[in-house]
Order: structure tokens, then C-alpha cells, then sequence
């Protein structure tokens, strides 16, 4: 079956007008999921007790461990598919679809398995203490014991459809959960409702996730013949090709993801050693910093089917015009939102709590995280196209290079010099290391794909 709409989308469309249809709803998708992650932080702190906001901070490390699994079926299945495409390669297109949706299922329920398990050793890992115990583990209990499997679900479902093209349905899927999130946060989590505190804010995650994944078994029915994307358990079969391609380019992101994690743990338990007040300024910053650099993301992942097609395709000088462009709009929105963050700071975590010293501690680690944003930009969308274009090995390198080899030992040296402050600077460091690392090999494949088409598959 071929669309002919979409292969106009991929083909013919001006540049601009195909980046701002991919990547749009993606990044308005991803501003939705930032916002409502800042709902759980906003509503959580007006309860004005830092171990509760502790709680959803610590907490957040495991949350994005969902992203490993994400990652490895969404953003691997999602490559396969749009490269299949390119090619013209139907068969392909649905097996990928059916081996991610099946595996990132069961690897959600062995995620929540493995979780409510070692309930008890994950809190001491994730550096909860007796003062945070109990919230952080009832946070748990909603968002991932009982969450895992729609909150994995309703992204890896998303990422296929993206990857035919259907980026506003995609990103509509996602905000409906997000959005329903926003709205049951206050009711569960604040005193005039049912005043659960951070377990509320679990619960509204979990629920939201679960309307996410209906909405997208609705859309997937409704479009029964009209797309790419197949969940028939017929069609979920290990076929060598689909396994390595698929795992070529997700198994690195999967890898990215988990080192993303690891660095954030270890910056918590930095954190935690400086008190509840020192973590939840940190969380509330950290959440702040995510809103600019999910835009970010989003325009890397929004333009991913269009880099694939074209790379498979073999029409390198559009693959190449797309990536220049998504650059130029990134790059001068976060040189922006660098200025922002770092003269209005103060004024910012004070939104989130009224606490002095909270606000203190926070405006002076803003200073030192925003000044990552815009090399970030470039980071991002170098990997985006080693992921859209298959090539896992290099985006496992500059995962290694983010976080083994630049920030967690940064972290460490910083720390020691400069206590607590330092942390803050350990990213930022980091991401201008990354990034003319980045603009040296991106410039170095394009060259070597004018040359040579389709070489570095």
C-alpha cells in the first residue's frame, strides 16, 4: 500500500513547510508533557512541604528509565520504519511496527515486576532517606508499579505513527493524556481535594496514561487500511533483519537513555546530602530547564521521518537542508531562552515555592544549567540523525562521551571544588564538549553521503 500523501510529504514538500508539519506538533506535544511534569512539581509544592516535592524529584530517575524502554522499541522501530518507506518496503514497515508495539507491552510489564520487587533497595539507590521515604514510595507505587505499562505504551505508539508522517495525531495522542494529568493534579493532590500529595500526582499520571493509550487503539482502529502502522499479534515475529534494525538504533538510544538516568542519580544524591531544600530546588530547576530543551528534542524527533525517508531514499542534499534548517530555528530560540532563564531565575522558582531558601539555592543553580541550552540544541540533533539514519554506533559514543566521560565526572571534580554550586555546571560543560564534536561529525558525514549515498547504513 502506498499513501501518496505521505510521499508527497517526504518527497516534495518545501523543506520548511515538511519540517513545520513533522516537527510542530511535536514540540508543542513535547511542551504539553514539560508542563504537565511542572503541573506535578507546581501543585506538589504548594503544599509548601519540601519532602513531598523531594519525593517527585527523587523519583524522576526511574521515570525516565520508562525513556530506555521508549527509546529502544519507539525511536528504533520508528527509524526502521521510515527508512522502510523510503525504500518502498511495506512488509517491513508493518513487521517493524507490530515487534515494537509487542515488546515495549511485555517490557513494561517486567518493568513494573522488577520495580514493585525491589521496592525497598531501588528508594535507598535513588538516594531517599527516612524524611523521604514514604512519599517518594508511594510516588512509586502509582507512576510505575501500576503505571509502567501505559506510560511506556502511549510513547512507543506515538513514535510509530510519527513515523509515517502522522505527526499531529501523534502529538494529539500524547497532550490528551497530558492534559487530563493537568487537570486531575490539583483534585488529588492538594487539601481541597483528596489531598494524597505526591501519591496524588501518581495517580493523575497514571490515569492520564492510561486515556493516552485508549486514544491511540481508537486512532489505530479508525485508520484500519489508511496506515503503516500494524499491532496484528500475526505480524510479531523476531525476523533477523527487523530485530537488528531495529535494535541497531535503539539499542544506543535505549543506552543513552539509561546513562541519562545514572547521571541524574548520582546528581540527586549530590543533592540529598545538602538537604530536602537543596533537592527540591534542584528538581524545581531541572523541571524549568526541561521545558527549552524538549523543544529542542521535539525538533529533532519531529524531523527523524523526514531525515530517514530521504536518507533511504537517497535525496542527501534535501536530508541535508532539513537538518540546516531544524538547526538555524533551534539554536536561535535557546540562544533566547539561555537569556531568559538566566536574568529572570529568581523570579522563576519562586513561581514554583515561596521558600527563601529554596529560591536562593535555585536561582544559583539556574545560572549554571541554563548555559547548556543552546549547545544542547546541537547535541540533539546530531543524534537524531545517527538515529534516523541507522547509525547506532555513533549515537552510543556520544552517549558514552555525554555523561561517562564529560558530566559525571565533572560532577564529581565540580563538587568537590566548588560544593554544591558546582553540580550545576557539570551539563553545561559537558554539552560544549559534545557539541563541536557534533558539528565536526555531521559535517564530516555529509560529505561522505554527497560522495556516496547510502555509505553509512
Amino acid at each position: 500500500m502506498e499513501n501518496t500523501q505521505k510521499t508527497q510529504l517526504f518527497e516534495q514538500m518545501p523543506i520548511s513547510q515538511a519540517v513545520v508539519r513533522l516537527a510542530v506538533p511535536t514540540i508543542i506535544s513535547s511542551m504539553v508533557m514539560v508542563i504537565y511534569n511542572l503541573a506535578d512539581t507546581y501543585f506538589v509544592g504548594m503544599l509548601n512541604d519540601p519532602v513531598q516535592n523531594a519525593a517527585v524529584t527523587l523519583a524522576a530517575p526511574v521515570l525516565l528509565a520508562f525513556n530506555a524502554v521508549n527509546n529502544l522499541f519507539g525511536v528504533g522501530s520508528s527509524s526502521m520504519m521510515s527508512r522502510a518507506l523510503g525504500r518502498k518496503d511495506y512488509d517491513t514497515v508493518y513487521r517493524s511496527s507490530a515487534f515494537g508495539f509487542y515488546c515495549a507491552l511485555i517490557s513494561g510489564a517486567l518493568f513494573s515486576l522488577l520495580v514493585t520487587v525491589f521496592h525497598t533497595p531501588l528508594l535507598a539507590v535513588l538516594g531517599a532517606n527516612a524524611q523521604t521515604l514514604s512519599a517518594t514510595g508511594a510516588y512509586l507505587r502509582w507512576t510505575v508499579s501500576c503505571g509502567a505499562v501505559p506510560a511506556i505504551l502511549n510513547v512507543v505508539m506515538a513514535y510509530l505513527v510519527r513515523a509515517e508522517g502522522a505527526s499531529f495525531h501523534a502529538s494529539l495522542g500524547t497532550m490528551s493524556g497530558c492534559l487530563l494529568n493537568m487537570i486531575l493534579d490539583p483534585i488529588f493532590i492538594l487539601p481541597w481535594g483528596l489531598n494524597m500529595g505526591a501519591a496524588g500526582a501518581g495517580m493523575a499520571t497514571f490515569l492520564s496514561n492510561c486515556v493516552a493509550c485508549v486514544y491511540f487503539f481508537i486512532l489505530l482502529y479508525k485508520k484500519q487500511g489508511k496506515t503503516y502502522v500494524c499491532i496484528k499479534p500475526a505480524m510479531f515475529r523476531a525476523r533477523r533483519e527487523i530485530v537488528f534494525g531495529i535494535f541497531g538504533v535503539g539499542i544506543p538510544a535505549s543506552i543513552q537513555n539509561l546513562l541519562n538516568v545514572t547521571g541524574m542519580t548520582v546528581l540527586n544524591n549530590f543533592t540529598s546530602s545538602y538537604g530536602a531544600d537543596a533537592v527540591a530546588a534542584m528538581g524545581i530547576v531541572q523541571k524549568i530547564n526541561m521545558v527549552p530543551m524538549n523543544i529542542a528534542m521535539g525538533f529533532s524527533q519531529g524531523i527523524m521521518p523526514l531525515v530517514s525517508y530521504n536518507y533511504a531514499s537517497g535525496n542527501i542534499p534535501r536530508m541535508k537542508k532539513t537538518v540546516g534548517f531544524a538547526l538555524k530555528i533551534t539554536v536561535s530560540f535557546l540562544a533566547f531562552m539561555t537569556m531568559v532563564f538566566y536574568f529572570g531565575a529568581g523570579g522563576l522558582v519562586r513561581m514554583f515555592m515561596k521558600n527563601q531558601t529554596i529560591v536562593d539555592y535555585g536561582t544559583k543553580f539556574f545560572h549554571g544549567l541554563c548555559l547548556g541550552l543552546v549547545f544542547l540544541a546541537v547535541d540533539f540533533l546530531a543524534v537524531g540523525v545517527f538515529q534516523a539514519c541507522g547509525m547506532g554506533k555513533k549515537a552510543l559514543v556520544f552517549a558514552i562521551l555525554r555523561k561517562v566521560v564529560l558530566e559525571i565526572p565533572a560532577l564529581y571534580i565540580l563538587n568537590y571544588c566548588y560544593p554544591m554550586y558546582g553540580l550545576a555546571y557539570a551539563q553545561p560543560i559537558a554539552e560544549v564538549i559534545l557539541a563541536i564534536t557534533a558539528c565536526l561529525v555531521l559535517l564530516r558525514i555529509f560529505k561522505k553521503l554527497e560522495k556516496e549515498p547510502g555509505t553509512l547504513s
